[in-house]
């Protein structure tokens, strides 16, 4: 790992992604993906709310990349929607393309670097009929999107990240059925999340055989998880929170195994027999990539559940916390950090996603978060404390740009440092936008 112990090669970015923000549900050739048909499910999206139309970014980006140009980030994470580039098997979309190599010009013409990030759970729904993510089939139909879009976008792209948070699309869509596709069967979540992780081995090394010309990662969602108690019941219920969360992906991503302890609870819980794991596969898993993308938002503190899935349930803190929920935790930031140096990677790491959820809705005139810039400043803190003990990070993406489609929560949070107004499609600067714009004026000025 190469010193980072200033900013001069630093990304200070957003994030968004395709189903969240771009709208155009069925414009250009783009079939539906699975959240297309999740949302249509009464009670599965609070106020039935869908991402048909959302920010209307596909057809507003220009006005959205000229904030990233006042704002002052010189990096931009987004997504691409595979059902634009692939909207049934073997037919590839010019026009999907065409929308993303307009993108990708507009960001550089103003300076700004391109982070692609290529699954964020849309996938298509042709895909989830011939057996999604539970199907092995799938992974070589992921390499074939890959490819694509290495082959059309990578001499204009920055960096590459195979997937975002497979935590998300294998166990809250297939296990807990929260996400799409509402799918609620442990056997068939652990399947899909092994044959994620396989698919991001596989285009690792694709990319690094056939193009290599950028960095490629991957994005997990880390948290760190306390016991309620010092109990041995919930120092247990501890361990199984940190196996089903963390170390399932990081055990297989940096050790390339399974944590046993998390397949012994697996097979109890369902009689798994694993033998979808086969010869080669771990190894695979394992395939050395460019750096890792964390996403972080909160601590979790657990209790004992022996009902529970996973033995463990989320407990009652007095932390201060978002419109959400989540307990706001930057110590806990740091030490996760700190754990991942010491237990599993030394390569770099960049800060994917970090953000705080509200309520505050859309105003014509400005739009005053004060908590959201509270909350900056504590996890920015901790980023610069992370550099100065020498952890490696290399950059820092706040999410989001703008309110969007919050999955679950439709859009009634808000985590954009733009407000969005839904029936109007008028973009507000938040304070935490001039916030976030004032900070990084000033770390470029020390450059």
């Amino acid at each position: 790992m190469k010193e980072q112990g200033n900013f001069k090669e630093f990304l200070w970015g957003v994030s968004t992604s395709s189903y969240q923000i771009e709208g155009a549900a069925a414009e250009d050739g783009r079939t539906p993906c699975i959240w297309d048909l999740h949302c249509r499910i009464p009670g599965n999206i609070l106020n039935g709310d869908t991402g048909e139309t959302a920010c209307d970014h596909y057809h507003r980006y220009r006005e959205d990349v000229a904030l990233m140009k006042e704002l002052g980030v010189n990096s931009y994470r987004f997504s691409i929607s595979w059902s634009r580039i692939y909207p049934q098997r073997g037919v590839y979309n010019e026009k999907g393309m065409r929308f993303y190599k307009n993108l990708i010009y507009e960001l550089k013409a103003n300076g700004i670097l391109p982070c692609v990030t290529i699954y964020h759970w849309d996938l298509p729904q042709w895909v989830q009929e011939l057996g999604g993510w539970d199907a092995r089939e799938t992974v070589d139909l992921y390499l074939e999107y890959a490819d694509t879009l290495f082959r059309e976008l990578d001499a204009d792209v920055n960096m590459w990240i195979t997937h975002n948070e497979p935590y998300c699309s294998g166990f809250l869509g297939n296990h807990m059925g929260e996400h799409a596709p509402g799918i609620r069967s442990l056997q068939k979540a652990i399947r899909s999340t092994h044959h994620i992780l396989l698919s991001h081995g596989r285009a690792v090394q694709l990319y690094h055989e056939k193009y290599g010309t950028h960095p490629i990662g991957i994005t997990l969602n880390l948290g760190v998880m306390y016991p309620q108690t010092d109990t041995v019941k919930d120092q247990l219920a501890q361990k199984m929170a940190d196996g089903y969360t963390n170390r399932w992906f990081l055990d297989a991503l940096f050790q390339k195994q399974y944590p046993a302890d998390m397949l012994a609870l697996f097979a109890a819980r369902c009689a798994a027999d694993f033998d979808f794991i086969q010869k080669g596969d771990l190894e695979c898993i394992g395939e050395p990539m460019d750096f890792l993308g964390i996403n972080h938002y909160s601590s979790t503190t657990v209790s004992y559940l022996s009902a529970a899935p996973n033995l463990y349930t989320a407990a009652v803190t007095g932390k201060e916390k978002n419109a959400i929920g989540w307990d706001i935790d930057p110590d806990a930031f740091y030490d996760l950090l700190v754990r991942l140096r010491k237990e599993y990677t030394d390569i770099p790491v960049y800060i994917t996603e970090n953000g705080f959820a509200s309520k505050d809705a859309s105003a014509q005139e400005a739009v005053h978060d004060p908590q959201r810039i509270r909350y900056l400043e504590q996890y920015l803190q901790a980023v610069e404390k992370m550099n100065a003990h020498g952890l490696g990070i290399y950059g820092y993406f706040v999410w989001s740009l703008m309110d969007n489609f919050e999955w679950p929560s439709g859009y009634a949070m808000r985590f954009g440092l733009v407000s969005v107004d839904y029936q109007t499609q008028e973009r507000v600067k938040k304070d935490s936008f001039l916030y976030y714009q004032k900070y990084i004026a000033g770390k470029m000025a020390k450059i």
